[in-house]
């Protein structure tokens, strides 16, 4: 069938008209890109009591109107506004005798709609959700309209503040999502659902307004071509059942978002009168009690995030440009699902996840506090109107942590034809378990250690650089194992950084009140959004290490619930390494991907040339079957001792010893080092650009520095300064030896001074003010906690200086400061001069100074310690706690060190191994 499509420009917008379709014209823009002007003024705030031009749609204090608020200010200071909007239009003669509706997708708060001075109806209370008007009796057809909106910020109705305004996130005003007419025969389908099943069975409840003899069904692919027969039913009422079913139908799910559309005709005196288009999906959603949830007949782990609609120059005005990005970036980091925090999103989100591939909790507002039943019952069939037919939909929320109203439940089974399970969000409903924000291995009798499907809708709060990957790793592996666990939702997505256009323009989260997102206001990525795209791969690598006996093959697992292995690609990398972005030579080869189903294991053979040991580094990637990186693992084949041995210099020459009552004084190739008799610590290095001041080390943490008895040897080529070993009062020893090339070779070998520590390591001194950058051969470019060592990649880093704290302006990542992984040799790059520090020691992390602490936060779990010093080269690192949560109760990973040794039996001290070039070259 074709349809011929006339696009008439008209005052106030365009009009969309199909034949026998509805008829849209826009009044307002489509998003935040392309507001429509109409007049407005505000009551109160910025620019109150003036009548000008505003966007539509937009958040009236993004554009400089009004007053800001986030949800947790006192209710003395909350911005009670009212916005006054003005628009003239034409509506076009051909829609006389039609039914003309105005729809509004949403307006912020209580919202009074007049057209032509005359009410359309009802003032409508509720931000997030779609609304409309007949006003076919108000317009004048072929001349001008005058439409009039009247919008109080602050709603009259005290449980519409308690779901949406009195919440943890930012209040905002004004019509912020389109408005249009929308114009419909007076017989009509008025409403279609949709229950499509794997097995190819299918239902569709459609009702009618207006009068016709029966109603037809067909169905299209993606490609346009008719999928199954044309069916007809009569109509006899105004709601009508078509029942049938469709043979081998491909399925929806998040890994193969196929798509259907039905188109829906009524038919009265043989012609069709109105159609009506759908999409949906085949799928079959099945709650399983004590097991699980299942769709298209595999149990599924949710790998997801809390979301809001959001953009920091736009507020809850977005596009759908914005949610093609995120839902793109989610999927990216290898998730598979999304919660709508706390309130439905824009449809055309919805649309994406359909298209794309994302399972969706979608949520009825309600933070805390709920709708009364009068308002929520408008409210949550406004909700499930216009979103029950989205395949992406899997689960209904009713309200967030104790923002429920159980009244409101048989809604949701009444107008679900698909029966979706419904949550309770921080609550146990249904046989779900969604409490937020638990331990690691938390419950007795409940929770992990219940009867439950345990699904936390928020766990690991990402605020500032807590939680999200912080942790992930280890609830991952405990939630992989455990058969009633269903995954659970990261919080959150999106730092809430709004511009705060009556404050120059500067970015605001309300302090640490919005700093929660893997990514910053303008999509930042922190170093946790590399972690989780490791840990979620679908796609997992056991641990394997690189040795002359590898045969090429790795054991990995599939862990896709409908996609075989053999439908990805994989390609492989090895690197030569030289300095930053000088490689010294690469390899590149494809590699057969093996058939592996969903949820097996099985072997990846790498096909290696035969010189594979001469290259520093393999690099293994998979992409999934649409071409996307799933990820990038990196596995060293140097190690160590190999790179170092090309680094020390060999070379004879005169070593010059000095000994004052107080210092060793030790000059090679001309550079000179003071060291202290007493402590053997290094006060001083001077070359011939002058002093490196790289000093007061090696301090021992956290263990005692207790080197004592230095003795001075001289031996061909060197000269060794060397502690004595005594196991009360000198069980840690220090050995410095400095070599006739100049270069120094310290070797520390120590005890913890505890059971368990947070770090241990050594320090030493160097003024922050004067490094600019660092170069290096480990794992980058992004810092580690010990609770967060995934994400990253072998290979050689720089990073310039900054000193950011993570979730602040400026959101600029990777941080320079914090620890770094596997370090084999670092190039400090100084206002001066550089040196260069390398070891032959596996598992040494480098410390750069101390991150700076957020200004905004009374939450002192995320505890991010660090040793003393500046420059520190450690063993062992700590780890990062949440805002709820301090380090220990995020799992093993986050739990201090255990190692100890009574005796003080060198044998089993730890090494710290470091050789330091001052030449400057």
């Amino acid at each position: 069938m074709r349809y011929i499509l006339l696009l008439m420009f008209i005052v106030g917008g365009f009009v969309e008209s199909t034949a026998q379709l509805s008829q849209r014209q826009y009044l307002s823009g489509q998003g935040k890109d392309d507001g429509v002007l109409w007049d407005f003024m505000v009551s109160e705030g910025m620019q109150a009591g003036q009548w000008t031009k505003i966007p539509v749609p937009s958040n009236w204090e993004l554009q400089g109107f009004g007053k800001y608020n986030y949800g947790f200010n006192k209710e003395a200071n909350k911005g009670k506004e009212v916005g006054n909007y003005k628009y003239n239009f034409v509506v076009d003669e051909s829609w006389e005798g039609k039914l003309v509706n105005i729809v509004f997708e949403g307006s912020m708060t209580d919202t009074e709609v007049r057209i032509n001075g005359q009410l359309a109806g009802e003032i409508h209370q509720g931000s997030f959700y779609v609304f409309k008007y007949d006003i076919s009796k108000l317009l004048k057809y072929g001349s001008t309209n005058t439409l009039e909106v009247r919008v109080s910020k602050h709603s009259a109705n005290k449980s519409v503040n308690a779901a949406e305004r009195e919440a943890d996130y930012w209040i905002f005003g004004g019509i912020y999502r389109p408005v249009y007419l929308e114009a419909v025969p007076k017989d009509h389908v008025a409403r279609m659902s949709i229950d499509a099943k794997a097995d190819g069975t299918f239902r569709s409840k459609i009702l009618t307004q207006g009068n016709g003899d029966h109603i037809t069904v067909q169905l299209f692919d993606a490609t346009g071509k008719k999928f199954g027969k044309l069916h007809k039913v009569d109509l006899t009422g105004d709601t009508a059942w078509v029942t049938t079913n469709y043979k081998s139908p491909k399925l929806w799910s998040a890994e193969f978002p196929n798509l259907y559309t039905a188109h829906v005709s009524l038919i009265k005196n043989g012609k069709k009168i109105h159609e009506k288009i759908q999409k949906f999906g085949f799928r079959t959603v099945e709650v399983k009690e004590r097991d699980g949830v299942y769709i298209n007949g595999a149990k599924i782990k949710f790998k997801g995030v809390n979301r809001h609609s959001f953009h920091p120059e736009s507020g809850r005005t977005t596009s759908k440009a914005i949610s093609i990005h995120d839902v793109k970036l989610m999927k990216e980091m290898n998730m598979n699902a999304v919660r709508m925090a706390h309130y439905p999103p824009d449809n055309h989100f919805l649309e994406v996840c359909d298209s794309l591939g994302l399972y969706v909790m979608n949520e009825l507002a309600g933070w805390h506090g709920h709708y009364d039943t009068e308002v929520g019952s408008k409210l949550l069939y406004e909700m499930m109107h216009v979103s029950d037919n989205h395949p992406s939909i899997i689960f209904w929320a009713n309200g967030n942590e104790g923002g429920h109203n159980p009244e409101l439940d048989h809604i949701f089974f009444e107008e679900d034809i698909q029966k979706r399970p419904l949550i309770y969000p921080w609550a146990v409903y249904g046989g779900f378990e969604t409490t937020h924000y638990r331990e690691y291995n938390y419950g007795i009798g409940s929770y992990d250690h219940g009867h439950n499907i345990v699904m936390p809708t928020e766990f690991l709060h990402g605020m500032f650089d807590g939680g999200h990957g912080a942790g992930l790793e280890d609830y991952w592996k405990a939630m992989w194992q455990n058969p009633l666990s269903a995954g659970g939702f990261l919080w959150d997505f999106q730092d809430q950084g709004v511009v705060r256009t009556d404050k120059d323009r500067i970015i605001d989260t309300d302090g640490n009140h919005g700093a929660d997102g893997i990514v910053g206001p303008y999509y930042q990525k922190e170093g946790s959004f590399y972690t989780i795209k490791e840990v979620w791969s679908p796609i997992f690598f056991e641990k394997r290490e690189m040795t002359k006996g590898f045969d090429g093959n790795f054991s990995i697992e599939n862990r896709y619930s409908f996609t075989n292995t053999n439908q990805c690609t994989f390609n492989f990398e090895l690197k030569k390494l030289g300095t930053f972005e000088n490689d010294l030579g690469t390899r590149k080869g494809t590699v057969k991907a093996p058939n592996i189903l969903p949820y097996d294991k099985g072997v990846l053979a790498v096909d290696l040339p035969e010189d594979w040991l001469a290259y520093d580094v393999l690099y293994l990637t998979a992409n999934d079957p649409s071409g996307h990186e799933i990820f990038t693992w990196s596995f060293p084949i140097s190690r160590p001792a190999d790179v170092a041995d090309h680094l020390i210099q060999r070379i004879g020459g005169d070593i010059k010893v000095q000994q004052t009552g107080a210092v060793f004084q030790i000059t090679a190739n001309g550079i000179s080092y003071s060291f202290n008799k007493k402590t053997g610590l290094l006060e001083e290095v001077r070359n011939n650009k002058g002093i490196i001041p790289f000093a007061n080390g090696p301090v021992i943490e956290e263990a005692k520095t207790n080197f004592k008895g230095f003795n001075l040897t001289q031996e061909e080529g060197r000269v060794i300064i060397e502690s004595t070993f005594d196991k009360k009062e000198s069980y840690n020893t220090l050995r410095w030896e400095i070599m006739a090339s100049g270069q120094l070779k310290m070797h520390v070998q120590y005890f913890p001074e505890a059971y368990f520590t947070r770090y241990v390591g050594v320090n030493f001194s160097f003024p922050e003010d004067k490094i600019k950058s660092v170069e290096y051969m480990g794992n980058g470019p992004f810092r580690v906690w010990k609770n967060r060592m995934k994400g990253n990649q072998f290979g050689v880093w720089k990073k310039d200086y900054n000193d950011v704290a993570t979730g602040e302006v400026p959101f600029e990542y990777p941080e320079f400061k914090g620890y770094h992984s596997n370090m084999y040799w670092t190039k400090f790059n100084t206002t001066e001069q550089s040196f260069l520090v390398f070891t032959d020691r596996e598992d040494i992390f480098l410390r750069l100074f101390t991150p700076k602490e957020q200004k905004d936060t009374d939450w002192k779990n995320m505890e991010p310690t660090f040793p003393k010093g500046d420059i520190s080269f450690m063993n062992g690192i700590s780890a990062i706690g949440t805002k709820t949560q301090k380090p220990e109760t995020t799992g093993p990973m986050g739990m201090k060190h255990v190692y100890y040794d009574f005796e003080k039996e060198p044998k089993r001290a730890l090494h710290m191994v470091i050789y330091f070039d001052f030449s400057g070259n």
